[in-house]
């Protein structure tokens, strides 16, 4: 069986860990988190850049670092996963959904405004397929509104809006290094913070409510409990596995990008024919691969392709459920507007096997199988 995904590993991760145990120093935020917050802040230009256990505890701490009140709004997609909006929830704010765009699967830009309230306090954007929402728009929203933005950019890590690297455009960003991504450290995840204003309070936030970030700076002779706070750090393992794979980013990037790129070829012509739909680029935004998708021309097709597939030796899978539909999204939020294409497109879209490593000949072989399926 072609596998949908296979973690990424470049062959020095071992020896990293490995440095890791020998330091003694196991423990979050020691010299391999370092070297991975300088070279996430150095690559994407990014003001300050604090690894974490999860691209959901990122959101987590973005969304608290917003001070959200009982009763204020969040505005965001239902085509999303989960953790984009717990970390709504969690921080105290009802959930807003709006529209996504059929083209790109990412928020609707233009159905944002309608959707704001007195309450609403902040807009998250999720970057699909790391592909970018339409920020310029956005950004200019938040700003008319006084709203702040925070950005959902867990497949994002690499991809850029207009020369920007996402994740560095709205208030926060939040990245993703779990083993679905690009990049990988098992768990563990990314908060960027664009406004130097809040780098105290995220340290603090991060490091279970004390100052000890000031403290191993000299700042402070001592540190004590001063907020509220969680443990946000992930393990010297789990970073030392990462600074391998940033050390080879651009290869890892080059190898998917290929992948990519052989998809697009070869199932161009079925779009031409109008079997299937691939994904749109909008012009700016330069993405890193993370996923392929095509769209079918229904849940029926899609079913019956993703079947003939895994009887092939391939598993291609689909995405997301709605959360506007979800149990959860029921019990915290309300769907603004119409659900013109969110249920709808997501009930069409399958992701193809995609990862670093890739062989092509397997890649060959999930060509040669779509292809055979479309011409049935």
């Amino acid at each position: 069986m072609i596998p949908f995904n296979v973690p990424p590993c470049v062959g020095d991760e071992i020896e990293y860990v490995k440095q890791a145990i020998d330091s003694h120093k196991i423990c979050g935020d020691g010299a391999f988190t370092k070297k991975c917050n300088a070279w996430l802040e150095e690559r994407f230009q990014a003001q300050k850049v604090l690894l974490t256990t999860s691209g959901t505890t990122a959101l987590d701490m973005a969304m608290l670092l917003c001070d959200l009140q009982p009763g204020d709004e969040v505005i965001l997609p239902s085509y999303t996963f989960s953790s984009t909006a717990t970390a709504c929830v969690l921080a105290g704010a009802k959930l807003v959904f709006v529209d996504v765009r059929p083209d790109t699967m990412n928020i609707d830009e233009t159905k944002i405004e309608a959707a704001i309230t007195d309450k609403t306090k902040v807009i998250m954007v999720m970057h699909y397929a790391g592909v970018a929402c339409e920020m310029d728009t956005i950004m200019e929203i938040a700003h008319r509104h006084n709203l702040m933005v925070v950005e959902d950019a867990a497949q994002g890590v690499m991809s850029t809006y207009k020369g920007k690297a996402l994740g560095t455009i709205g208030d926060f960003g939040c990245y993703s290094f779990h083993e679905t991504k690009n990049y990988s450290m098992g768990e563990g995840g990314a908060l960027v913070i664009n406004n130097p204003a809040y780098n105290e309070r995220a340290e603090i936030l991060r490091e279970k409510g004390t100052n000890r970030a000031k403290f191993f700076r000299g700042q402070v002779d001592k540190y004590t409990w001063v907020d509220f706070g969680d443990s946000y750090l992930p393990s010297e393992l789990n970073a030392a596995y990462l600074w391998a794979q940033l050390l080879h980013a651009d290869e890892i990037n080059e190898n998917r990008m290929a992948t990519w790129n052989a998809y697009r070829q070869a199932f161009a012509p079925l779009a031409q024919a109008g079997k299937v739909e691939l994904q749109t680029l909008p012009e700016g935004c330069e993405h890193n691969a993370h996923m392929f998708y095509i769209k079918c021309k229904d849940l029926a097709e899609r079913t019956a392709l993703i079947d003939y597939l895994k009887q092939n030796g391939i598993l291609a899978v689909f995405h997301y459920i709605p959360l506007h539909s979800a149990p959860a999204g029921l019990k915290f939020g309300r769907f603004d507007g119409e659900d013109l294409y969110t249920t709808r497109e997501s009930e069409r879209l399958v992701r193809l096997p995609l990862y670093y490593g890739l062989t092509e000949e397997d890649r060959n072989k999930v060509i040669e199988h779509v292809l055979a399926f479309y011409a049935q």
